[in-house]
């Protein structure tokens, strides 16, 4: 098993499920002492504004907000630079703990050794 999982997330409202999985994998890697990267990419991206994951709804689903609090809590999420841009985010507008990097890192993050990465 990877030490460390980055995991780009691409979904947000408009594919509820898939998005919900990316979340809750993160969440569980964390809980089980993995070091995850998580890229808010897509839609996805506005769940970086405060109050907008509470917005987010799937039955039988954790909510967002405790699995994005769980994953900030022991992993790092990060806004992807572009999709950030297009959306007119900057960081002062979001989450606390949240950070915005580019492709360059996302890479970097992604090819290093024992790591896996997974896109949803």
């Amino acid at each position: 098993m990877a030490k460390k999982l980055v995991i780009k997330v691409t979904a947000g409202a408009d594919a509820p499920e898939r998005c919900s999985q990316a979340f809750t994998v993160a969440a569980v890697a964390v809980a089980s002492g993995v070091e995850v990267s998580l890229w808010l990419t897509g839609e996805s991206s506005w769940f970086a504004l405060p109050g907008r994951a509470a917005e987010f709804e799937l039955p039988h689903a954790a909510p967002l907000p405790d699995l994005i609090e769980s994953v900030l809590a022991g992993g790092r999420v990060t806004l992807c630079t572009q999709c950030a841009a297009r959306r007119g985010i900057t960081e002062e507008d979001v989450v606390e703990g949240v950070r915005i990097a580019g492709a360059q890192v996302f890479v970097q993050e992604s090819l290093a050794d024992d790591t896996q990465a997974l896109v949803y």
